[in-house]
C-alpha cells in the first residue's frame, strides 16, 4: 500500500510536465516546418532568414469542440480541410513533437469574413505555377487573398518572389517543375512564403506544439 502514493506523485509530475496545447481558434494560422522532401527543401533554401525555424507551410485553423481541421492548399490535394492531427503527423519534429506553431491576428475583427472567402476557395487546384490570378492556389496564396481588412485590402503583403537558394544557383527542383509545366521561372513576379508571413507584424504567437 506504501507504493500507491509514490505511483500517484509520479503520475502528477508526468502530468505537469506534458506540453500544453495551443489554444486555437477558428482563423488563427498554423505554421508547419515541413517533413523533409525534395519541395521543403527547394521552399527552405528559397525562402529561409537566420531563424531556427524556417517554415514551408501555412494553414487555417477551422475550429469545432473536438473535431479541429485546417484549410489548407496542398500539393497533392489543393483546397481542402485537413483533420489537425493528420496535419501535425506531417510536420518535422522537433524533440519528437510537431514543429508548429500557431499565430493570431492582432486584430480579429475581419476573421470570419476571411475564413468564409477562404472557405470558397475550396476544391482549387495546387498552384504549381506560383503566380497570382489564376484559378490556383499555393499555401500562403490562399492566406494572402482570403485574409483582408474591413476596406478590402490584402493584409499580408506580396513581394517579389526569389526560388534561388543562397548561394545564387536555382535547385533542380525548380528547374525541372518550370520545364515539365513548359514555363519560365516566376523569379521576382510578386508572391509570398509560409516564411516571410511568419514574421508579419500583424500576427502574434500564440503557442506552439515543441
Amino acid at each position: 500500500m506504501r507504493r500507491i502514493p509514490i505511483y500517484i506523485a509520479a503520475l502528477f509530475a508526468g502530468i505537469s510536465c506534458a506540453k500544453q496545447q495551443p489554444r486555437i481558434e477558428t482563423g488563427d494560422l498554423l505554421f508547419q516546418v515541413g517533413a523533409e522532401s525534395a519541395m521543403s527543401r527547394a521552399i527552405t533554401d528559397a525562402t529561409q532568414c537566420d531563424s531556427r525555424l524556417n517554415f514551408t507551410h501555412v494553414g487555417i485553423v477551422l475550429a469545432a469542440e473536438g473535431a479541429d481541421s485546417v484549410l489548407e492548399a496542398t500539393s497533392n490535394g489543393g483546397v481542402c480541410t485537413t483533420a489537425l492531427g493528420e496535419f501535425l503527423d506531417r510536420s518535422a519534429r522537433i524533440g519528437s513533437r510537431p514543429a508548429v506553431v500557431a499565430m493570431r491576428l492582432r486584430d480579429t475583427s475581419g476573421v470570419a469574413a476571411s475564413v468564409a472567402r477562404a472557405r470558397s476557395f475550396t476544391g482549387l487546384p495546387y498552384d504549381y505555377s506560383y503566380r497570382p490570378d489564376n484559378n490556383r492556389m499555393y499555401c500562403s496564396e490562399l492566406v494572402w487573398e482570403s485574409y483582408r481588412d474591413s476596406l478590402g485590402v490584402r493584409i499580408f503583403p506580396a513581394r517579389p518572389m526569389n526560388f534561388r537558394a543562397a548561394d545564387g544557383t536555382m535547385p533542380a527542383f525548380w528547374t525541372e517543375l518550370f520545364e515539365k509545366l513548359g514555363e519560365p521561372i516566376p523569379e521576382g513576379v510578386p508572391g509570398t512564403n509560409p516564411n516571410d508571413m511568419a514574421h508579419d507584424p500583424h500576427l502574434e504567437e500564440i503557442g506552439r506544439w515543441f
